[in-house]
């Protein structure tokens, strides 16, 4: 059969017009029912918070008497230095602020440098020169009951902060 353009028709058969649209409603069903069944999903799981296994900042460190007085002793475990002065204990992170590669002792022996880019801070954490833009931070220690001494790197204090013992060799003993 031909129209007036001179295209053929085809004629369509009735049940094969009413498959199509049955696979059509069944097509837009499904979706319907997939969309509705992921925001379900996405509003249960809403309702589940989100928390990190984070294991503990509080790290046991040697004896008191493990350290000498005056000295800088580095914990590589926990990037740490320790600081002790007669009976007082400080504890001075070793990681740089700028990019948070492990700083060093300075080979003068005055104060720490970053390897990675060349910060230096003075002894008591404090920039001296180099891209890093705050001081190292201070850790809060204090004695176990073991005896050993205890660094909470999860808690920060002043560079003013000591852990002051009566006497570590007595008390440890």
């Amino acid at each position: 059969m031909t129209n007036i353009t001179g295209v053929f028709e085809v004629e369509r058969d009735p049940q094969t017009v009413e498959r199509r649209k049955a696979l059509l409603l069944m097509v837009g069903w499904l979706g319907t029912m997939g969309s509705l069944g992921a925001l379900l999903a996405a509003g249960l799981r809403g309702l589940i918070p989100n928390l990190l296994d984070e294991p503990s900042q509080r790290y046991r460190i040697g004896r008191p008497e493990d350290y000498i007085d005056g000295s800088i002793t580095f914990v590589e475990e926990i990037r740490v230095f320790v600081l002790r002065s007669g009976n007082a204990f400080r504890a001075l992170s070793a990681i740089c602020t700028h990019l948070g590669c492990t700083v060093n002792e300075a080979g003068d022996g005055e104060g720490f440098q970053c390897p990675c880019h060349g910060s230096r801070f003075a002894t008591n954490g404090t920039v001296i020169e180099g891209p890093a833009p705050r001081p190292l931070e201070w850790f809060g220690m204090r004695q176990a009951r073991d005896g050993r001494l205890l660094i909470d790197r999860g808690r920060t204090v002043e560079a003013s902060s000591y852990l002051v013992l009566e006497d570590p060799e007595e008390a440890s003993a």
